[in-house]
């Protein structure tokens, strides 16, 4: 009877979280729907429907019509530029947080933790404070409108996520394993590079994941410090909504569809990893017991 009872609560958690995971894919399966669907199937609102990927062809193209307006848009740059920017900021502040947050871990300063909180503080600010003087600094040293400043700002705003979430991973490090290689006669950076990195995967997949959600969405500093050849995606988005007469959501379905395949791809890839760092702390503390 306790074993059904078990059972029996298995399912209805497992129920419970079918709702709610369809709950909040709903919204994402109805862009999907919206992409293939034709204008006059998206004012219909219906589910049958004859899929057309007239709403794809019409992001790459160089000139469209949209009501009764011939607009230019250029998202096959867009998207190139979200790629770009999200992938060297992240991939910087990764490099520099996993060896700051290494250092934080085994070479503690005075004062350790109150650096780490000076850190932590400059990424609690609202980008909207701060997006007067930055504007006033990227225009005095001509960086406005480039590939590297608005590179270098989102590494900046990644780095500190990048420290504190590196610096939990490497403090559940059992440091056994690192003073035996040190014994072995390996040097720190050997220690480092094949002794730490290959156990923190886990950490790693997780500062990439959440790094790209947070650059790859970024919308504010990328309309006012990006130029007409560096917009991003969200950029792009904002800016259509105010062209033409009306909004033509097919379209505008299908760019938000491709906009989720990246971070949806990287995720998927990195799963394994992502699922090892939930019980992560646990199990390396469970092998320096036993």
């Amino acid at each position: 009877m306790r074993r059904r009872a078990i059972d029996r609560a298995g399912w209805g958690r497992t129920a419970l979280c079918a709702v709610v995971g369809f709950v909040y894919f709903l919204p994402v399966l109805w862009i999907v729907l919206t992409a293939f669907k034709s204008p006059r199937d998206i004012l219909t609102s219906t589910l049958a429907f004859t899929p057309t990927l007239d709403n794809f062809a019409n992001i790459f193209a160089r000139v469209h019509y949209e009501g009764g307006a011939l607009i230019e848009t250029g998202f096959e740059l867009y998207f190139v530029n979200s790629i770009v920017i999200s992938g060297a900021s992240v991939g910087l502040a990764l490099i520099l947080g996993t060896g700051a947050a290494y250092g934080f871990s085994r070479w503690p300063l005075r004062g350790n933790d109150t650096y780490l909180l000076v850190i932590l503080t400059t990424r609690m600010l609202p980008p909207i404070v701060l997006i007067i003087p930055l504007f006033v600094i990227f225009r005095m040293t001509g960086l406005a409108g480039s590939y590297l400043g608005i590179i270098l700002l989102y590494t900046a705003f990644n780095l500190p996520f990048a420290i504190w979430m590196m610096k939990s991973f490497c403090d559940d490090l059992p440091r056994e394993v690192e003073d035996a290689a040190r014994t072995e006669g390996s040097s720190e950076w050997r220690v480092f590079f094949r002794v730490c990195l290959p156990q923190v995967k886990a950490g790693i997949a997780a500062t990439v994941t959440l790094g790209l959600i947070l650059t790859w969405n970024e919308f504010l500093m990328a309309l006012l410090l990006t130029g007409p050849e560096t917009r991003t995606v969200p950029v792009g988005i904002g800016g259509s909504l105010g062209s033409g007469i009306g909004v033509d959501w097919g379209r505008l379905a299908a760019i938000e569809t491709l906009f989720l395949i990246p971070v949806v791809a990287v995720t998927f890839v990195l799963q394994n990893q992502l699922l090892r760092g939930v019980t992560f702390g646990t199990i390396t503390h469970g092998r320096v017991r036993r």
